[in-house]
């Protein structure tokens, strides 16, 4: 499964209670209010546990977090920066 199914099925599940057919890839969580400011937390919190990222404080950004699209490559950016390590996720 690609970062951006992921982060749409997490999304999906609940923020939007199961109606995604709106959601697109470049939707803005923000400006839709889809994701206010406690649900960027609980997207962060997602993103650390799922993808075994480390989200610092200044990361937290829309230009990061605002959108499926913007998620998925934010994470890829993050693991792709990671030395690689043995993982039991």
């Amino acid at each position: 499964m690609h970062y951006s199914d992921k982060i749409r099925e997490f999304v999906i599940t609940d923020f939007l209670f199961g109606d995604g057919a709106s959601l697109k890839d470049d939707t803005s969580f923000l400006e839709t209010g889809i994701v206010d400011s406690t649900g960027i937390l609980e997207l962060i919190t997602f993103l650390e546990q799922t993808f075994g990222i480390k989200v610092n404080p200044e990361e937290a950004l829309p230009e990061n977090l605002d959108s499926v699209a913007k998620a998925a490559a934010f994470v890829q950016r993050k693991l792709a920066a990671q030395p690689e390590t043995c993982s039991s996720m």
